[in-house]
């Protein structure tokens, strides 16, 4: 299952992949959201973590990353940074604003909680209408 890092702190995003990674999931990080877009088009994530002022810069690319079905948007800041202010669509859409690397455990437990979600939903499997489907 794909995690999809999102943000500019390196540091943060790095020890966050290598956490990832030691529990078996692919991490990718990226610095915009603008790659964020691009690279989940090929290749959707389980989870899009997202720092929190890039989306609420542009609610609308960070809406824009595609996920994989049952996939979960989550948005991060910094211990010191002030809770971004995002607008309600964006709200909606996100699944947990985290305070990182104050709560990596719970982002942890969260990406865990999709993972079983989709695994007992049955969601990772795309549905394609049969008009689609290639003999």
């Amino acid at each position: 299952m794909n995690v999809l890092l999102v943000g500019e702190d390196a540091a943060l995003l790095e020890g966050l992949a290598q956490s990832f990674a030691a529990l078996g999931y692919v991490p990718r990080v990226v610095l915009s959201l603008h790659e964020a877009r691009e690279g989940a088009l090929a290749d959707p994530p389980l989870l899009a973590v997202v720092d929190g002022h890039l989306a609420a810069e542009s609610s609308a690319d960070a809406l824009a990353v595609q996920l994989a079905p049952g996939g979960a948007l989550v948005l991060y800041h910094s211990n010191a940074d002030e809770r971004p202010l995002i607008p309600p669509t964006l709200q909606r859409a996100v699944m947990a604003d985290l305070a990182l690397p104050l709560e990596r455990n719970r982002l942890i437990a969260l990406a865990q909680r999709v993972s079983e979600r989709v695994r007992v939903t049955g969601r990772s499997r795309r549905q394609t209408p049969p008009e689609q489907e290639a003999f």
